[in-house]
């Protein structure tokens, strides 16, 4: 049976003609009401979609706050660290090697797990990037290019493809090229 009924054309002739009339509106509703149920179903499929993607977000971003407090312990340790150079280090008595030692060996363990929590450095090496870095000052660049980043001053950290913290950077300023003698910039 197909899908598909002829109806003949309404004339007052045809003494079946309310009937069909009440068939094509059924018809009509009919495919109205299909039309509402597949978008109902897609829009439910797209709440889902949603919450899904939300949970998942939720879930990554969940440790952003305890993420922060931890780079600043990371932080520490690695100012401890640099503060004490390879040479004072290797006259340093036994025990002060073991604790540096151990130190390293924290520090290690911190950031391996930060970044099994998604929380990774922010790279600083190349070209400043105004999105991920924060230049606190702009210094000569000693033959690098201008705009690319001399020195980390404090590392910056990524949770998933968020910001957590900014690098703050110290920038290569452009080169001023020097005077010749005998000229006047002053106005």
């Amino acid at each position: 049976m197909s899908d598909e009924i002829k109806t003949p054309a309404n004339d007052a002739d045809n003494p079946h003609a309310a009937e069909f009339a009440v068939l094509e509106a059924l018809r009509n509703e009919v495919e109205s009401l299909k039309d509402q149920r597949l978008r109902a179903l897609a829009e439910a499929e797209n709440i889902r979609r949603r919450a899904d993607r939300e949970k998942a977000e939720a879930s990554q971003y969940a440790v952003t706050k305890f993420a922060r407090d931890m780079v600043g312990i990371a932080d520490n340790f690695a100012r401890a660290l640099a503060a004490v150079p390879p040479a004072v280090r290797d006259a340093a008595d036994p025990q002060v090697r073991a604790v540096l030692d151990g130190v390293e060996a924290t520090d290690r363990q911190l950031m391996q797990t930060l970044e099994r929590y998604g929380v990774k450095a922010v790279a600083t090496d190349g070209k400043f990037d105004p999105n991920l870095h924060q230049a606190i000052a702009e210094v000569p660049g000693n033959g690098k290019p201008t705009g690319s980043i001399v020195d980390v001053v404090q590392t910056g950290y990524m949770i998933g493809d968020r910001l957590l913290r900014p690098a703050m950077v110290t920038v290569a300023k452009k080169e001023m090229p020097a005077e010749a003698p005998g000229v006047d910039t002053k106005v």
